[in-house]
This record gives structure tokens, sequence and C-alpha cells, in this order.
């Protein structure tokens, strides 16, 4: 999460706060179905902001609808796009986001459509930079005490996104089609799940269950630790040692929290499963460590993150040892991030500071390096961006990047990020081995 989005939920909530004894009112999210604007039904919670009319509209004995819109526009400017391989280009973005969210006692409905436009890119946009018209989430929930069923189209996270997230930082986000059941207990909450990625179209309303892929699990959240089973099937699979489906089973546990200054999240999934013929056998460990403190007056964080995730060892052995991050959030690695966790070291320090109220600014440098000298890179998806060939280095590439982001005004945001990528030895070795660069400027307006 940027520290400014984070900066951006302090004003959001202000007013609220400054009233003693008020109820709070929900602060922002990606997903917007989190968020409980029914706490307006109170009159000590109301502020006088504009947008509380938007936000609840009592139509009846315990039943109330409320809307809210995004509109996000982007310009990125490439050049030595993944180093070289694709076509330097400036890509242009705009996304549109409304909703209505209609509640009667325990039934709830929520849509969300999608709008988007998407320009400049070569040779052809895809799914994920634009999809016309279409509806990204519309659901039908019911929750009766603690426990919530949802069926339908929605966007789904689970923990820190490392397997299952939004990829909200992309033109358009991932969605899936299926049911989930969530039971709070406490401080704790257990989510089933079985689901199908809707796989998106350029056109408008072609969005679609895939076919192809169904994603399945439990998911058990309690304080400071996460336990997890995700099942994956694919009957297309990548891996050059896959002979048929494949089904793949995920075992992970999560360990976050916070105490004093310092904060952490530490995460390891090991994977088990076939593939025709062919075992899987892939794992990761995702560690980030932080301490926040304060620099001259400015409050001020430094994190460092390191991270591994397993390759294979030997193609033609009919074992498959790369691992598969399942549906990730986008800009993994950052802002530019052409690399996704798959045969992959990184070690990512970054110090974040904040010089004034609404402002933050970090700088980062991501080191990359191959875990296995016999399986190549990838991007975020998961598609080969390079095959090992004949190289033995493990040095992929350096990355540095500063990003300011400047929440104007409590539903406005503008962000300004550079990124540098220097190819290493690897990528030198098997093709293009230009620098590449990103320039990224956005702008989002969102109630």
């Amino acid at each position: 999460m940027r520290a400014a989005f984070a900066l951006s939920l302090a004003l959001y909530a202000a007013p609220a706060a400054a009233q003693d004894a008020a109820p709070a009112q929900p602060e922002p999210t990606t997903l917007r179905y989190d968020e409980d604007w029914s706490v307006l039904a109170e009159p000590a919670a109301h502020t006088g902001r504009w947008i509380e009319r938007f936000k609840y509209q009592p139509i009846g004995r315990d039943a109330w609808i409320g809307t809210g819109v995004e509109i996000r526009a982007r310009v990125e400017r490439y050049d030595g796009n993944l180093w070289g391989d694709a076509p330097d280009q400036t890509d242009r973005y705009l996304r549109l986001l409304p909703y209505l969210d209609a509640h009667a006692g325990p039934f709830r409905a929520f849509v969300q459509p999608i709008v988007t436009h998407a320009g400049g890119i070569r040779p052809d946009a895809g799914g994920t930079d634009t999809t016309g018209a279409d509806l990204l989430q519309g659901f039908g929930e019911v929750s009766l005490d603690g426990v919530t069923l949802r069926a339908g189209r929605q966007m789904v996270i689970l923990g820190s996104e490392r397997l299952v997230g939004t990829r909200y930082g992309v033109n358009v986000p991932r969605a899936f089609d299926g049911v989930r059941v969530d039971l709070a207990r406490g401080d704790a909450t257990f989510s089933l799940l079985a689901l199908r990625p809707v796989a998106p179209g350029t056109r408008d309303f072609d969005d679609h269950s895939s076919h192809a892929e169904l994603l399945w699990g439990a998911y058990a959240a309690l304080p400071q630790i996460d336990f997890y089973y995700l099942g994956k099937r694919n009957r297309s699979p990548r891996s050059p040692d896959a002979r048929g489906a494949e089904v793949r089973h995920s075992f992970g546990m999560r360990v976050h929290g916070s105490h004093a200054d310092w904060h952490w999240n530490v995460e390891g999934v090991a994977q088990v499963g076939t593939a025709g013929g062919a075992k899987v056998r892939a794992w990761t460990v995702a560690t980030e460590m932080g301490r926040g403190f304060t620099l001259g007056n400015m409050p001020a964080d430094a994190q460092l993150r390191f991270d591994v995730a397993s390759g294979d060892t030997k193609p033609g052995d009919r074992r498959i040892g790369t691992f598969d991050a399942l549906y990730p959030k986008a800009k993994y690695f950052g802002e530019l991030t052409p690399l996704g966790p798959y045969n992959l070291i990184n070690l990512n320090p970054k110090l974040s500071i904040v010089p004034a109220d609404g402002v933050s600014a970090s700088i980062a440098a991501n080191l990359y390096w191959r875990q296995s000298r016999n399986d190549g890179v990838y991007g975020i998806p998961g598609n080969l961006l390079r095959a090992p060939g004949d190289s033995r280095a493990r040095h992929i590439g350096s990355q540095a990047e500063a990003v300011i982001e400047w929440q104007a005004t409590p539903v406005l945001d503008l962000l300004l990020s550079a990124s540098l990528f220097r190819p290493g030895a690897f990528l030198r070795d098997t093709g293009g081995g230009r620098t590449m660069t990103l320039l990224a400027l956005e702008t989002s307006f969102r109630f």
C-alpha cells in the first residue's frame, strides 16, 4: 500500500474523528464493497461533507443504498521496453468505476460497472489494458449471525495479495465469478471460496468466466497470523514439462504485525500437484521488515524485503519446480515491475517520508537474480519473458525507483514515478540488453 494512500485514509477519516464519541466513517478501499456506510444512520456520524448524501440514502425500514465512483487517468512512457524486446511507447489509460450498493436487512446487492480506454499500446491493447464497457463486479449477498454468503462476480483480496489480489494497478482489475463464504468470530475470519477468474475481452460486454482455470480453497485470518490452502486447476499450463491439465495445491502461512516502531510481514508457501505425468514441487518465502522513525521533523519508514521463489531445476525431467504466484497483485515490486515472483531472488530496500501533510515520497532499489540457472524469467502473469538459453548467469538486473504522491483533497490524488531497470548478465546473454526506463503520471478522483 502506498504511503500517500495511507495518508488519504487519515485525511478522509479526520472530520469524523474530530467529533467526540462520533461513529467513525469508513476508509476508502480498492474493493469498495468493504466500505460500510451504514454508520451514517447515526446523526452523530455526519460531518457535513458533500459525499455523505451519496453514501447513505435510506429507502425504507432497514434498507438503504449507497453510490460512488472512481475516475483514474494514467500515462506511462517506456524507453528500452522489456530491455529492447518490445517497442518504446507512451501508454495512455482511462478508467471509470461507478458503483451501486443496495442493502435490505441481511440482504445486499452490489453492482460495479467498468468503462475503460487505452491508447498508444503496441502492437495491440489486451484485456488488461482495456475492456470497453463491462461488468467488473455484480453479486448478491446474505449475512446472518456472522456468516456471509456472496455469489456472483467479485474482486478478491487474500492476505497481502501475494497469491490472490485485485491487479488494481493496471487499467482492468481482476475479478472472479463464483461463491465465497466468510465466517467471522471475534478477531478471526474463516473463508471458503470456489471461483473462476474472469477473462476480460477488449470489446464491450464480452468478459466471461475462464473455462480453463478454477480456484478453490480455505483461508483463516487470525490476529497476526494467517493459514491457508488454495487449489488451482489450469487446463492450459505453461510449463514445457506439463502434459495435460495442471492441478496445483498451495499450502501457506503468513505472520504479520507491528510492535512499537517495528512492523513485519513474512509468508511461506509450498506447492505440490501434477500436470499430466509430471509432478509439481515448488515453493516461495517472502519477508518484509520495517521500522518507522523521524527524519528531521518528517515521519519516515525504512523497509527491507527479501523474496525467493523457486525455479525449475532440470527441464524435461517430468518435475515442475517453477513456483506459480496464482493471481498476484499488479506492480508487484514497484511502479515499474517487468518481473513476477517466479524463479526469482529479490532484495528490495525502500525509504518513505512524509515531507508535508498529504504528501509522501519514496525511493527504492530492487536487485534481481534467478533462483535456478536452468529456468528463465517471467512476467507477473507467469508468461515467460526470457528462456534460460545457454546462460549460466544468475544476475537479472538492478532497478531504482522514486515516487511522489500528493493527496490534494480527500477525493483527489496525484502520483508521479520514475523508474530505471539496468539489465544484468543474464538479460545481456539472452537477448536485448537496453536499460529500461518508465516515467508515469497518474491522477484519480474517488468518492
